[in-house]
């Protein structure tokens, strides 16, 4: 069980991380100077571009293509587990349709055969004709409530399933793919793309199923009541279906290019209210509010290109069935004049050509809502798609059990190298030898590769070369639980989750007693503040903890800690936000936390290092000094000018 947050490791003080996140390159540009992003002014919400243009491209820089097939298999894997439902709602549409279009059957019936009989005094047709239509009317209604709920019941399945889907593997996912993949593209991916999905499975494919069906419902009946008329109206979807590929074709960039821009809203959006104390320090809300201006003129942009194909698409529909309605009608006249085609007929053809051509328009806004939801599921399959850079190793191992009084676990880092996948090398080739219950401190300039070798350490990253051993077992052949029982990592973060101070602390050990929890606090130091606060343990700590201080932040990281009882414990640049007194209490805690235990402690503040039996000191990735505290400050070396120089900066 990792301590403080996983993600938090990446937030130390150490920027050996070359793929920061958006969040952390908010501020860039002078607060009164123009809006700048990623090399280049923004342009302006007036600018001309079509869709899916670079600026577009630009904002989406993180996407992630969906492999050739994924779309269609996640499709399919969501609606597998329901094939019986999606059968049973397919059945009850196409009953409600046959129902629906009998109608003008039984108007046919009724001119052709009804009135005649009527007029010789004859009831019975009509009658027949009035009870089949109040019949078929009725079996349209419970059938199509039946549908909606049959349908109902799969589309929130499917969209629970796909939810839970994209939140599990979020969390699976390694830490270097959230350090590049912004959270504000997660939320678009989980909310606004998945009510496109919604939008298509509650509306858009009951409309297509209906429109399908009615033409070919429609089609086989006009063919059936008249082959001239049935036949032009089969000759009229020549044209019609032209016209819906090049909309569809036209509409596919269009929606891509507004879920881009949606996105970008929302990321920007997202960065700044989580950045809002540094938007304010350095006066950046003029300038974040001119680059949300362009981002939200442009997602209006996108918007607008959406209604204007699909105002050419309805224009052109109406005009090819218009036409092509007014031909027949006009011709189907003429034959009645002349006595080659019943009344009835004609009546019962006109009636289902206007049914033929209604649907066009909102065939229309099914391929809206189908093109919106392919866009989006597009992008929720490239997510899915991700692999884990760390993955779970397949034939897990266990830790070989601690000898009884041993403390902490050895760890060996055995010619490890590592680069990021930018190719940027961080750390070059190294061995070191951490005896079981010896406290690493490890110094250096920032982006010297502190971090990341605590990273390594804790498995966020795996190697590029080389192995991370823990008792002689590699890292990598470890099952999650059991590193993160062996392991655990506090960060100079100490995120706290909303929630009550005793559920943050047992996340260390869920399982673990309130006595539990109460007994790590006080070990550490913890107790009095806790119980000072307005319902003690049980007080809500709300949003990242922010009810309580920086320091206490990290005594309750430091419980969480003691509780989980890690065989080595990773600190992360511990006390570099603290003031004098929080550290000193901070410090005392370290002292509790680290006894029993092999750590590696990252300090920027020189005072952590009195606490430890042996320094390195890093450069550039390597590791130019290490041993015993006392000895480096003697020798005259890089660590003893660090020393002298952090004690003249306490002096003054």
């Amino acid at each position: 069980m990792t301590t403080g947050s996983t993600t938090g490791a990446t937030s130390g003080s150490d920027t050996d991380d070359p793929t920061e996140r958006a969040e952390d390159t908010v501020g860039a540009s002078e607060p009164d100077g123009p809006p700048t992003r990623a090399g280049g002014p923004l342009d302006g919400p007036d600018a001309a571009s079509p869709p899916g243009d670079a600026a577009d491209d630009a904002f989406d820089k993180d996407a992630l293509p969906a492999p050739p097939g994924a779309t269609g298999a996640l499709l399919r894997s969501l609606l597998a587990p329901r094939r019986v439902r999606v059968v049973l709602a397919a059945v009850l549409l196409l009953l409600q349709q046959a129902a629906v279009q009998s109608g003008p059957l039984l108007v046919a019936y009724a001119i052709d055969r009804g009135v005649p009989a009527f007029r010789a005094h004859d009831y019975g047709p009509l009658i027949a004709v009035g009870s089949g239509y109040a019949l078929c009317a009725g079996a349209a209604g419970a059938l199509q409530y039946a549908f909606i709920r049959a349908s109902a019941r799969v589309n929130q399945d499917v969209l629970l399933d796909l939810r839970g889907r994209i939140f599990r593997h979020a969390q699976a996912l390694s830490v270097d793919f959230h350090e590049r993949y912004t959270s504000g593209r997660l939320i678009s991916r989980s909310t606004t793309d998945v009510e496109s999905l919604r939008e298509l499975l509650s509306e858009g494919l009951q409309e297509l199923i209906g429109v399908v069906l009615a033409f070919a419902y429609i089609s086989a009946v006009l063919l059936w009541l008249d082959l001239g008329i049935g036949g032009m109206a089969v000759l009229s979807f020549v044209p019609l279906y032209l016209l819906v590929r090049l909309y569809q074709r036209r509409v596919k960039a269009v929606f891509m290019a507004r879920s881009t821009a949606i996105a970008a809203v929302i990321v920007k959006f997202a960065e700044t209210m989580n950045g809002i104390r540094p938007v304010r320090a350095f006066r950046r809300e003029r300038a974040n509010d001119a680059d949300f201006h362009v981002l939200n003129h442009r997602h209006q942009r996108r918007n607008g290109d959406a209604l204007l194909e699909m105002a050419r698409y309805v224009v052109g529909s109406r005009l090819v069935a218009n036409t092509a309605v007014a031909a027949m009608v006009l011709w189907g006249a003429y034959r009645v004049a002349e006595g080659t085609l019943a009344l009835g007929v004609l009546a019962a053809s006109v009636l289902y050509l206007r049914r033929l051509y209604d649907p066009i328009d909102r065939l229309g806004m099914f391929l809206n809502s189908y093109q919106s939801a392919a866009a989006s599921l597009e992008k929720i399959a490239g997510l899915l798609a991700q692999v884990p850079t760390v993955p779970e190793s397949r034939e897990p191992r266990e830790l070989p059990v601690r000898e009884s009084g041993r403390p902490g676990r050895e760890v060996v880092f055995e010619q490890v190298r590592f680069a990021y996948r930018t190719g940027g090398e961080v750390l070059p080739r190294f061995d070191l030898t951490i005896p079981a219950g010896q406290t690493v401190a490890v110094v250096g300039s920032t982006g010297a590769g502190k971090s990341t070798l605590a990273k390594l350490l804790a498995r966020f990253y795996d190697p590029t070369e080389g192995r991370v051993l823990l008792d002689g077992t590699d890292l990598r052949d470890l099952a999650v639980p059991e590193l993160r029982r062996g392991v655990v990592m506090v960060t100079q973060e100490a995120f706290l989750f909303s929630g009550t101070v005793a559920e943050n602390i047992a996340i260390g050990r869920p399982e673990a007693s309130r006595a539990d929890v109460e007994q790590a606090a006080k070990a550490i130091g913890a107790h009095d503040f806790i119980v000072s606060l307005p319902e003690g343990y049980d007080t809500d700590v709300r949003k990242r903890g922010g009810r309580i201080s920086a320091g206490q932040r990290q005594l309750v990281a430091f419980a969480r800690a003691l509780l989980a009882d890690p065989a080595v414990l990773i600190l992360d640049e511990a006390t570099s936000s603290l003031d004098i007194p929080g550290e000193r209490a901070v410090q005392r805690a370290m002292d509790t936390v680290l006894q029993g235990r092999t750590a590696v402690v990252i300090a920027h503040r020189l005072s952590t290092v009195e606490i430890a039996d042996r320094v390195l000191v890093m450069e550039h990735g390597r590791i130019v000094e290490d041993g015993p505290p006392d000895e480096l400050i003697g020798g005259g070396g890089r660590f003893a000018g660090l020393h002298r120089a952090w004690r003249e900066s306490v002096v003054g």
